[in-house]
């Protein structure tokens, strides 16, 4: 286990598994570019700064860190290739605690109102309905009440397959069926939930829509008929993105980010891909909190995410 650990012995294990492809490309990488190199020098930097741009990090984060690196090569003079990937460890998690968000620390914390209402977005196919799902195990599994609004009618399979995780979870869901109304939906899911006292409501959006234009009329508009309700709601928007997808994640991200007020981020399918390195990316660029983390299929491989564990995990 890393200096600092977080996470239960299980969870931790999960979390190295769950990352297993990407920390073996990187390693297989930075371990092949230094083949005959005793010394981290410039040519050394370059292929770094290579291996992290093709690993997703992203080229801004990447060029801040390979700059940590000079840096810290430059003031402890002489940097055997040896410590390489400690340096490297060190230098991202450093990086990544710069940004002042704390990370959240469990399921169980306390809501600043009640219902919290987490609005989630994204595109099709990034796992958004089970990160609901999910989600809503792991609130309910922390002693929460829970309801599920489905408001992403423009599929019909969308709403079933909510439905189908409300019944797996056990909690209750609001639906009015494809082609309604998603403002009506959110609406009356937000008020089932203030005459339920549940704790937190978790309403699904579309997940494509014709243009950006919609997009951004569509989320407005499930804001505004929730605002109604609670002023201050929806307390979290939450963004879906999918690992595997690279740098396709940061355009969805930017994206999202510019059509409606996104404050919260979850990256899935992290156990399918070798571009893990994505999450470090969007964490530190965006100045949004990654939340969660989607590491397998069981409800439990959607872990809160947690800086620390995470570097830890990737360069173990």
């Amino acid at each position: 286990m890393g200096l600092f650990s977080f996470l239960s012995k299980e969870k931790k294990e999960d979390l190295d598994k769950g990352l297993e492809k990407t920390k073996s490309s990187i390693f297989l990488r930075i371990s092949k570019s230094v083949i005959g190199k005793s010394k981290v020098d410039d040519e050394v930097l370059d292929n770094l700064e290579e291996i992290l741009v093709t690993s997703d990090v992203g080229v801004e984060t990447t060029v801040r860190i390979v700059e940590r690196i000079q840096n810290r090569v430059a003031r402890d003079k002489y940097v055997g290739t040896s410590e390489l990937t400690t340096i490297l460890k060190e230098e991202i998690a450093g990086l990544l605690l710069e940004n002042s968000i704390e990370d959240q620390k469990g399921f169980d914390f306390p809501f600043p109102s009640k219902p919290y209402v987490i609005m989630v977005v994204g595109v099709n196919g990034v796992g958004k309905t089970t990160t609901i799902g999910k989600l809503a195990y792991h609130f309910k599994k922390a002693g929460k009440s829970v309801l599920l609004g489905a408001a992403d009618t423009f599929r019909a399979a969308a709403v079933e397959q909510l439905k189908i995780w409300a019944d797996r979870v056990d909690v209750p869901i609001i639906n009015q069926g494809m082609g309604a109304d998603p403002a009506s939906v959110a609406y009356d899911t937000v008020k089932s939930g203030i005459s339920r006292n549940a704790d937190v409501v978790i309403i699904d959006t579309a997940g494509r829509l014709h243009n950006k234009i919609n997009l951004m009329n569509e989320l407005s508009k499930i804001r505004k008929v929730v605002q109604k309700l609670i002023p201050d709601a929806p307390h979290e928007v939450l963004l879906v993105l999918d690992a595997s997808t690279g740098q396709n994640a940061f355009e969805q991200a930017k994206q999202f980010t510019a059509a409606t007020e996104v404050n919260a981020l979850c990256l899935t399918k992290l156990d399918g891909t070798a571009k893990g390195g994505v999450v470090i990316g969007i964490s530190e660029q965006f100045k949004i909190p990654v939340k969660y983390i989607g590491i397998g299929e069981r409800l439990e491989h959607l872990q809160i995410f947690n800086k620390v564990e995470f570097v830890d995990s990737l360069f173990k």
